[in-house]
């Protein structure tokens, strides 16, 4: 996740450039970078610093050292190509004829990028956003042959493009023989434009609300597939067929603090509405077509199908959450892939002094990829010899560095303690592994390959479709915000659900949870079972419904007030249980993608109805550092 800001107007461009970033930097800070140029001045200046915001406004003294009344800026979360001043944003062509800042991700790139070099191209960074600027580069040119007025040139150029490419995207455009002139286009990525009036006059574009809010509160939503068209006295709006178009204004009522989570009262709800984004963003880019049929990618990993083959076995650690997904993974991976899979806390990792065998590869999990226990397990198993993959979301972080190999999850910045959307992606990331590995290892046929990766891809629409039987689940949340205990149980996959709803909701609530596999419920936990303990029975896996149901009854006739989650079609649940919420059908093995957005909004709801700070949970911080 990335943002991007431009302007055009009456006054200088750069310090407004910056202002607007330093409102995004929440988005992305591995790098930013600003072009700017004045409406008679045919020359485009581009300023780009590696790291921090700082560091651009510290090379042009705040913006005061870049002249110009029209510029566009960006402070980038890396995805394609290291963090870099190359690899930053802004990205032109040859002699600045196309000058492009970009939010998203350009998924066929490099096919792209393969056409443009046949046709005498040449590319100077590692970033997908190049592609785009120099495809727009070579629609502008064949447009220009064709006699058309600038503007109509510069649509049929990002038409051209738009249709050509694959992804997410906003961005903002300056064309080089077109001073004075901003554009700007979208899909799937959020873009705005906003009207700017009094001393400021003119218009800005940004992929958030607290970019513009200094200047104006008075904006226009750009949907997918939309084009502006920006000078300092008009905006001009278009459709992908470059049909003018009228939108309605709308005039911004929240705070900056309020703006800046995009109309959510919390950060924690806004990044649980962002796991559709984050988990087709981690599993798009991974995913290509073959001879007809598609087919999991995982070259970024350096691993070839024969590595994949030789690996003995599997170990995943983490900490938290990200243990979690680890004993979500080992169900899907060994049940898939054939391969023994164990699941390590990093904090007890060190400690047994394991036995690591020289074919095994070890995974470790992390949002942020600084924590210290799975860091100082990751260095354990490198002075052993032993290959690592780290599965993080924050690009060039310290175990993202160090691991043999990496798989982002390209999730965004994530500022709610509490984790969501990150949890969501390093699953996903594990299910392209185990598809990968059962592939390579022969465990699966064709048919079976091309059913999962379906499932797969299906995966982000059935998350907003959970979403959007959210207030169910608020309303039995609030009905419950007063209990002492919590129990979740599960067999199989969903224990490992079990065990992440059950942290979410003691995080965050404060109140005592616990998770158990339902079939240990006779060895000791169901004497905890008394009247109004709260139970959330987990049953999504087909083979093992009747089981947990089973569990369901022996919990409900001691007192326990029940939770159900299950999968639609099985509403036999309803006979036992006193609340039941369903998710969308899917593959078993991906069920845990679905079933824990409801836990999810179960913990926030209580926690609200608690009137508890959901964002910064007490003695809680993002990222463990320290031992």
């Amino acid at each position: 996740m990335c943002g991007i800001v431009g302007y055009v107007g009456v006054k200088q461009a750069a310090p407004i450039l910056l202002e607007g970033l330093a409102k995004l930097e929440y988005r992305g800070y591995d790098s930013a970078g600003i072009a700017v140029r004045d409406a008679g001045n045919e020359h485009v200046e581009v300023v780009k610093a590696k790291g921090r915001l700082k560091n651009l406004m510290e090379m042009t003294d705040s913006g005061k050292a870049v002249r110009g009344t029209c510029g566009i800026g960006h402070t980038r979360w890396a995805t394609h190509g290291e963090p870099s001043a190359v690899n930053a944003h802004p990205h032109y062509s040859r002699e600045k004829r196309v000058v492009v800042v970009h939010n998203g991700i350009i998924e066929n790139y490099q096919e792209i990028k393969a056409a443009l070099q046949r046709k005498g191209y040449a590319f100077a960074t590692q970033t997908d956003t190049e592609a785009a600027a120099l495809l727009l580069d070579s629609y502008y040119s064949e447009a220009g042959r064709s006699g058309m007025a600038p503007r109509e040139r510069a649509l049929s150029a990002i038409r051209d493009m738009m249709i050509r490419v694959r992804g997410s995207y906003a961005l903002g455009i300056l064309f080089g023989d077109q001073p004075g002139v901003m554009y700007a286009a979208r899909k799937d990525s959020p873009l705005i434009v906003g009207r700017c009036d009094g001393e400021l006059a003119g218009h800005m574009i940004a992929s958030d609300v607290p970019a513009v809010l200094s200047y104006t509160r008075n904006v226009v939503y750009i949907d997918n597939l939309e084009i502006a068209c920006l000078t300092q006295e008009e905006m001009h709006l278009y459709n992908i067929d470059c049909e003018e178009i009228e939108k309605p204004v709308v005039e911004i009522r929240w705070d900056a603090a309020a703006a800046e989570k995009e109309g959510y009262e919390h950060f924690m709800m806004k990044e649980i509405h962002e796991q559709p984004r984050a988990v087709r963003d981690t599993l798009s880019p991974r995913i290509r077509e073959e001879d007809g049929a598609k087919r999991v990618d995982l070259s970024e990993t350096n691993l070839t199908d024969e590595d994949f083959a030789a690996i003995s076995r599997i170990r995943l650690i983490g900490c938290g959450s990200a243990y979690h997904v680890g004993m979500a993974a080992r169900y899907v991976i060994e049940q898939l892939a054939r391969v023994p899979c164990d699941v390590d806390l990093a904090s007890e990792f060190r400690y047994r002094s394991p036995i690591l065998e020289e074919r095994e590869l070890v995974v470790i999990i992390s949002q942020s990829g600084e924590t210290a226990d799975s860091l100082a397990a990751l260095r354990l198993c490198k002075e052993s010899g032993i290959r690592t993959l780290a599965v993080v979301n924050v690009v060039s972080s310290s175990i993202a560095r160090e691991a043999d190999a990496v798989m982002y999850t390209w999730a965004g910045p994530e500022i709610s303690v509490a984790t969501t959307k990150a949890y969501s992606t390093q699953l996903a990331a594990l299910y392209l592994l185990a598809v990968k590995l059962a592939v390579v290892r022969g465990q699966i046929d064709e048919a079976r390959e091309q059913e999962l990766i379906e499932q797969m891809l299906e995966l982000p629409d059935k998350i907003e479709r959970v979403l959007s039987d959210k207030e169910r689940v608020q309303w039995f949340a609030n009905k419950m915000a007063s209990c002492k205990d919590v129990f979740f149980i599960g067999r199989g996959l969903d224990y490992a659900i079990s065990l992440e709803g059950s942290l979410k909701l003691k995080e965050i609530s404060y109140i005592h949870s616990e998770a158990y596999a339902a079939g240990e419920l006779k060895h000791g936990t169901i004497s905890l079972i008394e009247d109004g303990v709260l139970v959330v029975g987990v049953a999504t896996q087909p083979e093992l419904f009747e089981k947990v149901v089973s569990n369901m009854v022996e919990v409900r006739s001691r007192g326990a007030y029940l939770f159900g989650l299950t999968t639609y079609g099985q509403y036999a649940i309803e006979d036992t249980v006193n609340f039941t919420v369903y998710v969308p059908r899917t593959d078993a093995l991906f069920a845990t993608s679905l079933a824990v957005v409801p836990l999810q909004l179960l913990a926030y709801y209580i926690s609200c109805a608690k009137g508890l700070d959901v964002d910064k949970p007490r003695n809680l911080a993002k990222s463990v550092t320290v031992e």
